[in-house]
C-alpha cells in the first residue's frame, strides 16, 4: 500500500480507524492501534513535522489451524509508522516492533480465515489510508470502541469482584484454620504441662508424714519448658527414727542437671542407709560418682532431725546455710563450711549440732531463692524477714509464701527450692 504522510493527529487517527474498520479489526484492537500510533507520532506533530504511515498484508506468525473452530486468519496486517523525530521509548496499548531505520511496526492478526478472499487490493491490502470516514460513521466507530472499552472494564470489574470474594473466602478459611491451630496448640501445651507435672511428681520423693514434724516443699524451675532442673531434695526416715533430708543444687539447668542431682541424692540415700557418718557422706558421694560423671558439680546440704528431741545435725558441701526462725521470731543461720561434690577436696569440715523447740521453723533452700537479685547477703536478710513473717502459717503455705516474697523482683533467674520443717506442738 502506498505510504501516506500526515501532518495532524486528527487526520492520522481517522486514517488508522478507517484502516482498522476496512480490515474488520475488533473494536478493542482497533482502538488500541489508534491510541498506539497517535502516541508515537505525537513528538513529530509537536515539532511541526509530518509522519508517514503505510500498511501491508503479510503471512501471520501464527498459522491458521485446520480445526473449523479456529477462526484466525493466515494473514496479519502490518502497520508501519515512520517519524523524523525519534519516538519516545514508552509502553503503548498495542505492542510494536522498533526497527533500525526509525520505523515502528505493529503486526495485527486479521480476524478470519476467509479474509484474504474478500476485497484485497492489488498490493494485497484492502482499504486505503488516504480516505476518511464520514463524520457520522466516525462517531459510530468511536462509540463502538467506547463500548468495547467499557465492556472490557466491566469484565475486569467482574473479575475483581470474583477474585475479591474468593480472597475473602480464602482469608476466612485461613482464619478458621489459624483458630483451629491455636486451639490445637493450646491443647498440646496443656497436655505437655500435665506430662511435665507428672514427671516432676514421679522424680520427687513422696510427702513425708512423721509424728512431731511438719514438712512442706516449694519448687519452681528456671524455665517453663522443663519440669525440673538441678535443684533437688530427698527425705526419708532412718531405722533409728531420725529424719534425713538431702538438698542438692547441681550445676546447670534442665534434664542433664536433673540427672546429676538424682545421682547425688541416690548415692547419699544409699550411704545414709548403710550407716555412714553424716560428715563423711559428701566426700564418699564424690568418690562414687566422679568416675562416672567427671563434669558433675553439686552443692549438698545434709540434715538429720530427731522428731522426739528436736536435735538437728548438719553437714555441708558448699551449700547455702540452713535458717532457723525461733517461735519468738529470733533467727540464726546454721553455718558449716565444706566443699561440694566435684569440688577440690570435697566434704564437710565438721558436723554442726543444733536444737529445735516447739514452734521453731527450719528453712532449707537453694541459692535461687536468695540470689535472685545477685546479692546473697541482702537475699539472706530478706529470707529471714520473710520466714519470720510467715512462721505461724499452716506449714503447707510457708515455702510458697516465702518464695513469693523473695521473687517480687527477679534479676537472675534460677531454679528455686525451699523446704520448711517445723517442730510441732505436742499435746499436753
Amino acid at each position: 500500500m502506498t505510504p501516506h504522510v500526515f501532518h495532524s493527529p486528527q487526520a492520522l487517527r481517522r486514517a488508522v480507524r478507517l484502516l482498522g474498520t476496512s480490515h474488520s479489526l475488533p473494536a478493542e484492537t482497533r482502538a488500541r492501534l489508534v491510541l498506539s500510533v497517535s502516541a508515537l507520532a505525537g513528538a513529530a506533530f509537536r515539532a511541526g513535522q509530518g509522519v508517514t504511515l503505510e500498511a501491508a498484508l503479510e503471512p501471520s506468525s501464527r498459522p491458521a489451524q485446520a480445526d473449523a473452530g479456529d477462526r484466525s486468519s493466515a494473514l496479519s496486517l502490518a502497520v508501519t509508522l515512520r517519524s523524523p523525530v525519534p519516538a519516545p521509548d514508552e509502553a503503548v496499548p498495542l505492542p510494536a516492533q522498533r526497527s533500525g531505520d526509525g520505523g515502528t511496526t505493529w503486526h495485527v492478526p486479521l480476524p478470519g480465515p476467509e479474509y484474504a478472499a474478500d476485497g484485497a487490493g492489488p498490493d494485497g491490502c484492502s482499504g486505503g489510508l488516504g480516505g476518511s470516514p464520514a463524520s457520522g460513521a466516525e462517531t459510530e466507530l468511536l462509540e463502538e470502541e467506547l463500548r468495547a472499552a467499557l465492556a472490557r472494564v466491566d469484565a475486569l470489574t467482574a473479575d475483581q469482584r470474583r477474585l475479591t470474594h474468593e480472597l475473602a473466602e480464602t482469608n476466612s478459611g485461613v482464619l478458621a484454620l489459624y483458630v483451629q491451630l491455636e486451639e490445637r496448640d493450646e491443647q498440646l501445651r496443656t497436655a505437655h504441662g500435665h506430662i511435665l507435672r507428672e514427671l516432676e511428681d514421679a522424680l520427687r520423693p513422696p510427702p513425708l508424714l512423721v509424728d512431731g514434724l511438719e514438712l512442706a516443699v516449694h519448687y519452681a524451675p528456671a524455665g517453663t519448658d522443663a519440669p525440673t532442673g538441678g535443684d533437688f531434695y530427698d527425705w526419708f526416715v532412718l531405722p533409728d527414727g531420725t529424719v534425713h533430708i538431702t538438698v542438692v543444687d547441681a550445676l546447670g539447668h534442665g534434664v542433664r542437671s536433673t540427672r546429676s542431682a538424682l545421682n547425688v541424692t541416690h548415692a547419699v540415700r544409699t550411704l545414709a542407709l548403710e550407716g555412714h557418718p553424716l560428715t563423711s557422706i559428701v566426700a564418699r558421694t564424690d568418690e562414687i560418682l566422679s568416675p562416672f560423671d567427671p563434669e558433675l558439680m553439686a552443692t549438698v546440704l545434709l540434715v538429720r532431725i530427731d522428731p522426739r528431741t528436736g536435735e538437728v545435725q548438719l553437714a555441708n558441701g558448699s551449700h547455702p546455710p540452713a535458717l532457723v526462725v525461733r517461735a519468738s521470731g529470733r533467727h540464726e543461720y546454721l553455718e558449716v563450711r565444706g566443699r561440694g561434690v566435684g569440688y577440690p577436696l570435697p566434704g564437710s569440715d565438721r558436723l554442726l549440732r543444733a536444737g529445735l523447740a516447739e514452734g521453731d521453723l527450719l528453712v532449707l533452700y537453694t541459692d535461687g531463692l536468695t540470689e535472685s537479685r545477685r546479692d546473697p547477703r541482702e537475699g539472706e536478710q530478706r529470707l529471714a524477714e520473710s520466714a519470720r513473717r510467715h512462721r505461724h502459717r499452716p506449714i503447707a503455705d510457708v515455702p510458697g509464701a516465702i518464695a513469693a516474697d523473695m521473687h517480687t523482683v527477679i534479676l537472675h533467674s534460677d531454679d528455686t527450692l525451699a523446704l520448711a520443717i517445723r517442730l510441732a506442738s505436742r499435746p499436753s
